[in-house]
C-alpha cells in the first residue's frame, strides 16, 4: 500500500488549465511542444514509480550517519543508486539553456518532474532542489570563470548544491550573520564561521559539493547590507575543473530530525575555508534571493507532493479495509462510508487545486523569462511574486493537513509505524517551515508583495477572478462555487484596500493579519482556477452535443466531476476562509490577550 503512481493526466491537466499551451508558443520554446512535455512526465514517472520510490522507507529507516573522525557524512546505498540514475538520465538538466547543455524546456516542466520526485522520496528530492537553486543563481550572478568550472557541473549533476544562511545565532534574521569573509591572494577569501541546518549539507552521493555561503567581508556594514555572497567548494578545484583536495569545511554534526531522515542536515564548520565571491561585494542578499525565490516555490510543491503520496496510500487503505455497516449485512471497504468518503474527496480535490496553484507560479515564471513583450515581462513576473507566497505558504500547510487525514483514514493503524503513512506527516512538518517560515511568506505577502505596489498586482488577481465568476454563474451545477468564491472575493478586495491604507501607519496591525490574508488569497486564487477548469468542462461538453456519443458521455462525467469538486472545495474552502474580522484584528488583541 505504500507504492506511488505518478498521476500523469492530471498533472497534464493541471498544466493546460495554467497556459503551457500559451508558453510552448513563445519562440524560446519553439523546439518543445505538449507532446514533448508528455513523454518527459511519462519518462521521469516511470523513475519515480520503479526507481525512487522505493527508496523512500529505506531513507527513513537508515537515515544518515556521521563519520566524526572524517566529517564525512553517509547514506543508505540505494539513495546514491538512485541520485545515479537520476543523474544518468539527464533529468538534471532538463530546463537548463540548451547553451549550456541543458534540454532546453521550460522551468514548469521541471517543477512538475520534481511533483514527481517529492512524492517519490520527499528527502532525496531536497538535494537537487538545492542545486537546481543554485544553478538559477549562478546563471545570474556567476562570472563566465564560474559558470564554465561549477555551473556546468552542476547542470549535468556531477556536483551538487547548497545554501548557507542560517547560524546559531541567526535564522530568520540574517543581519545578525557572523560568517566572516577574508581576502588572501587574488580572487580567493578565507571564509570562517558555522552554518546550521544545512540540507544535504555533506553526502557521498557526488564527488564535490558546491557551497553557497552568506558571510560578512572586512569594512562591510552591519545587518543584512552588508552580507556577501561565495561560492565554497567541498573540494579544491583547478581551472580544468580537476578536483584539488578537500577544503577546509566539515561537517560538526547532524541534527536529529522528526523526518526527512534520508536528507542529511548538517552543521558545517568552515575553517579558513577557500571561496570566491559570487556577484558584488556586499550584495550577496540580492544574489540569495535568486536562489532563495525558485527554492520557496520548489518547497511549496512539497505540499503537493506529500498530498499527492499520502492520498494515494489513503485511497488504497480504503478500498482494502472492511470494517463496519454502510447499508449491507456484511462489513464492507471502508471507502463506502461517508465521512471516509469526505475526507478522501477533501485529499483529491485540496491536491488539485494545491497543484494548479503551484504551477501558475512556475508558469509566471517562465513568461517573465521568455516572453518578448517587455510589459507581458513586467506583468508575468508581479503575478510570480505575488504568487509565491501564496503557493509556498498554502500548500505546504495543506500538505501537513493533508498527511493527517491520511493517518485518520488509517485508524488505529496511521498511528502505526510499519503502515508507513505516519512518514509522510513526519516528512511534510518541516515544508511550512524552512526557505522561510509561513508566517514570514504572509509578512512578505502583505508587504512586500501588497502594500509596495499599492495592492496593484492582487487587483489583477482579483479582476480575473472576479471574469471567472461572471462566467460560472450561469451554469447551474456551478452556482454555489461561484456565490462562494464571489463573497470570499469581495472580502480579500476589501481587505487588501486595507492592508494598502494601513500598512504605513499601523504595521503591526497588518502583520497580525497577515496569514489569515494570505489563507483567504491562496484559497481565492487556487479556487479561480478549479473553476474556471469545471466551465471549460462544462462549455465542453455543451459543444460536444451531436457528436460521438462515448466522447459526449465522457465529457459529461468530466464536467460531472469537475463540477462537485470545485462545489466541494467552494463550501470546505471558501466558506470556512478566514474573515474581514480576522484579517483586521489588530495587535492590540493580540498582546492583551497574552498579556
Amino acid at each position: 500500500m505504500d507504492n506511488y503512481t505518478a498521476p500523469i493526466n492530471d498533472m497534464l491537466a493541471a498544466l493546460r488549465i495554467v497556459g503551457i499551451d500559451d508558453l510552448l508558443a513563445l519562440p524560446d520554446f519553439d523546439k518543445v511542444d505538449v507532446a514533448a512535455i508528455h513523454d518527459v512526465l511519462d519518462g521521469f514517472g516511470a523513475l519515480a514509480e520503479n526507481v525512487i520510490a522505493p527508496t523512500n522507507r529505506v531513507g527513513d529507516a537508515n537515515g544518515a550517519t556521521l563519520d566524526t573522525a572524517t566529517g564525512v557524512v553517509h547514506t543508505a546505498p540505494e539513495l546514491a543508486e538512485a541520485y545515479a540514475e537520476y543523474s544518468r538520465g539527464g533529468w538534471t538538466a532538463l530546463s537548463a539553456p540548451e547553451a549550456l547543455g541543458g534540454g532546453g524546456f521550460p522551468a514548469i516542466a521541471a517543477t512538475a518532474m520534481r511533483e514527481m520526485f517529492g512524492s517519490a522520496n520527499m528527502a532525496l528530492s531536497l538535494n537537487p532542489v538545492l542545486t537546481q537553486s543554485a544553478i538559477e543563481l549562478l546563471e545570474r550572478w556567476g562570472d563566465d570563470r564560474q559558470n564554465a568550472l561549477y555551473l556546468a557541473r552542476l547542470i549535468d549533476g556531477r556536483w551538487t548544491g547548497t545554501m548557507n544562511l542560517t547560524e546559531p545565532d541567526a535564522g530568520s534574521d540574517l543581519g545578525a550573520v557572523r560568517t566572516t569573509a577574508t581576502p588572501l591572494d587574488g580572487d580567493r577569501w578565507a571564509i570562517n564561521g558555522t552554518k546550521i541546518y544545512i540540507t544535504w549539507g555533506d553526502h557521498e552521493l557526488t564527488d564535490n559539493i558546491v557551497h553557497l555561503v552568506l558571510a560578512r567581508a572586512p569594512g562591510a556594514p552591519g545587518g543584512t547590507k552588508g552580507l556577501s555572497l561565495f561560492l565554497v567548494p567541498k573540494v579544491l578545484v583547478d581551472e580544468t575543473g580537476a578536483l584539488r583536495g578537500r577544503n577546509g569545511v566539515h561537517a560538526l554534526a547532524l541534527e536529529h530530525k522528526m523526518g526527512i531522515h534520508a536528507s542529511p542536515t548538517c552543521v558545517l564548520q568552515f575553517d579558513d575555508a577557500v571561496g570566491e565571491l559570487v556577484g558584488p561585494l556586499h550584495n550577496g542578499m540580492a544574489a540569495m534571493f535568486s536562489m532563495m525565490n525558485p527554492a520557496r516555490i520548489a518547497i511549496g510543491l512539497q505540499g503537493v507532493s506529500i498530498g499527492e503520496r499520502a492520498l494515494q496510500q489513503a485511497t488504497a487503505f480504503a478500498a482494502e479495509r472492511r470494517q463496519g455497516r454502510v447499508g449491507a449485512e456484511n462489513p464492507g471497504p471502508i471507502a463506502g462510508h461517508p465521512d471516509v468518503q469526505r475526507m478522501l474527496l477533501d485529499m483529491t480535490v485540496t491536491v488539485r487545486a494545491a497543484r494548479r496553484l503551484v504551477y501558475a507560479t512556475s508558469i509566471a515564471v517562465d513568461v517573465a523569462g521568455h516572453h518578448p513583450d517587455a510589459e507581458v515581462r513586467i506583468a508575468a513576473q508581479a503575478r510570480a511574486d505575488l504568487l509565491t507566497p501564496l503557493a509556498k505558504a498554502w500548500s505546504t500547510d495543506e500538505g501537513v493537513r493533508l498527511a493527517s487525514l491520511a493517518i485518520q483514514i488509517h485508524g488505529g493503524m496511521g498511528f502505526i509505524e510499519e503502515t508507513g503513512v505516519a512518514q509522510h506527516y513526519r516528512d511534510a512538518r518541516i515544508a511550512p517551515i524552512y526557505e522561510g517560515t509561513n508566517g514570514i511568506q504572509a509578512i512578505d505577502l502583505v508587504g512586500r508583495k501588497v502594500a509596495r505596489d499599492g495592492g496593484a498586482a492582487m487587483s489583477s488577481l482579483i479582476t480575473e477572478i472576479v471574469a471567472t465568476v461572471d462566467r460560472a454563474d450561469a451554469i447551474p451545477a456551478l452556482a454555489d462555487a461561484a456565490s462562494s468564491l464571489r463573497t470570499a472575493t469581495a472580502t480579500l478586495t476589501a481587505t487588501t484596500a486595507w492592508i494598502v491604507d494601513t500598512f504605513s501607519s499601523a504595521t503591526s496591525d497588518v502583520f497580525a493579519g497577515a496569514t489569515a490574508y494570505l489563507g483567504l488569497a491562496a484559497r481565492c486564487a487556487a479556487a479561480e482556477i478549479l473553476l474556471r477548469e469545471a466551465v471549460e468542462a462544462v462549455e465542453t461538453a455543451e459543444a460536444g452535443e451531436g457528436t460521438d456519443a462515448d466522447a459526449v458521455v465522457g465529457s459529461a462525467a468530466d464536467a460531472a466531476r469537475l463540477a462537485a469538486q470545485v462545489t466541494f472545495f467552494a463550501a470546505e474552502q471558501l466558506d470556512s476562509a478566514p474573515s474581514a474580522a480576522s484579517i483586521m484584528l489588530g495587535a492590540g488583541v493580540l498582546a492583551a490577550g497574552l498579556a
